[in-house]
Parts: C-alpha cells; sequence; structure tokens
C-alpha cells in the first residue's frame, strides 16, 4: 500500500514539473527553445526628431521638433520634448517693416500607447511646457533679421494634444507621422496682431534608441551532444 501511495506521488510531481516546464518553454521545429519571463518589463528610450507644418492665425507656420522621452512597456512615453517654430505673418508695422512671429517652447512630453506589441501602434501625444514668442524682421529679400535687443518678446505658456501614428521600423528605430492641435495663453506684442499661437499642425519624425532593452521572449539554440 505505501509503494502505491509513493508511485501516485511521483507521478503527480511529475505531472506538476511537466506542466510548469511547458508554460516556460516552447520547443521551435528548427533547434530553438523560446522562453517567456512574464515578470520581465520591456524598457525603452530614444532620441526623435520631427518637422511639422500648421497655421498661426491662418498663416503658414513650420515647426521643428526634438524629444528624448522613456518607454515604459511600449505601452506609455514620458520625457522632455522642445518645439521650434517660424510663421510667416508677413504684416507692416508702423516703421513700414515687414514682421513675422518665431518662438520656442518646451516642457513634459507624456504619450499613452495603444497596441504597443504590434508592428504600428496608435499613441496620444500630449506636450505641457512654456516658451517666448518674438516679432522678426523680414525683407523682400527673404532675410530674416532677429534682433534680440528688441523689447517685443513674450512669454507663453502650451498645451498640446495630439494624435499619432507609429510604425516600428526595427528594434531601434521608430517613425512616426501624426498631427496635434496648440492651445497656448494669450500674448501681448506690439504690433498687437496675434493674439495667441493656437493652431493644427501636421507632420512626421523619427525615433532612434532602443525600444526593447528587455524582452519578454528571448531564444536559446539547442546544440547536438
Amino acid at each position: 500500500m505505501k509503494q502505491h501511495k509513493l508511485l501516485v506521488s511521483i507521478l503527480l510531481l511529475s505531472c506538476f514539473f511537466f506542466s510548469q516546464g511547458q508554460d516556460n518553454q516552447v520547443q521551435d521545429d528548427d533547434g530553438y527553445i523560446e522562453f517567456n519571463d512574464r515578470r520581465n518589463v520591456v524598457h525603452g528610450v530614444y532620441l526623435g526628431v520631427g518637422t511639422y507644418f500648421g497655421e498661426i492665425d491662418g498663416e503658414n507656420t513650420y515647426h521643428g521638433h526634438f524629444k528624448v522621452a522613456y518607454v515604459a512597456n511600449r505601452q506609455f512615453e514620458v520625457g522632455f520634448a522642445a518645439v521650434g517654430f517660424y510663421s510667416q505673418q508677413n504684416f507692416q508695422d508702423s516703421n513700414f517693416e515687414i514682421l513675422d512671429l518665431a518662438g520656442a517652447y518646451g516642457g513634459l512630453h507624456i504619450e499613452p500607447i495603444l497596441f504597443g506589441q504590434s508592428k504600428i501602434n496608435l499613441s496620444f501625444p500630449l506636450l505641457m511646457g512654456a516658451g517666448a514668442v518674438v516679432y522678426v524682421e523680414d525683407d523682400y529679400r527673404r532675410e530674416v533679421d532677429i534682433d534680440f535687443d528688441r523689447s517685443d518678446w513674450n512669454e507663453v505658456f502650451v498645451l498640446e494634444p495630439g494624435l499619432n501614428l507609429l510604425f516600428n521600423f526595427s528594434r531601434y528605430v521608430q517613425l512616426e507621422a501624426g498631427m496635434r492641435y496648440r492651445f497656448s495663453s494669450k500674448i501681448d506684442l506690439r504690433p498687437n496682431n496675434v493674439k495667441n499661437i493656437n493652431g493644427f499642425s501636421a507632420g512626421f519624425g523619427i525615433k532612434v534608441g532602443v525600444f526593447n532593452m528587455g524582452r519578454n521572449r528571448y531564444k536559446k539554440h539547442l546544440r547536438n551532444e
């Protein structure tokens, strides 16, 4: 009777360890074992640049974007983003100068990501920050003169939500295309033609970094003994 109990116990233990082994490794046909560590979280960091085209007060506006961010488990980004812009306002002041609007702002960048395990992702970036805007002189030869001694610069606070489509080109490169809308505080520049820098913009960018420094799965080659 004791032998039967011992045999049953051994069989139960064998079934238990076999089932645990099946959960943690899968045999492939080409001589590899794939392990799944469910406790492993995927991390990433990157530098990104982009160019966007939009409008401020109905006039053409060009943007350059820069950001650096940490990516948590391909589901959420947090980091720093900066934007510089130039808007072709083309209005004339009292001195008969042709003026355009330029500025820059930066701040906290956050970006929830959907479908992070797929090749193509959908994300919702948000920039919250502050910066400054200034009028710049643009003569008829299209030469821009930025005079930093001018007193007509103004600080501005910005909230910029958006929508991005992300394409994971490789483990190290990600492409993005999207659109965003910029909400800003009021500005008080002389001449007082532009009240704020609200406006849509759309464009594309590239991110370079490592997007999965810790992988959920890894493979080990089975060597023939």
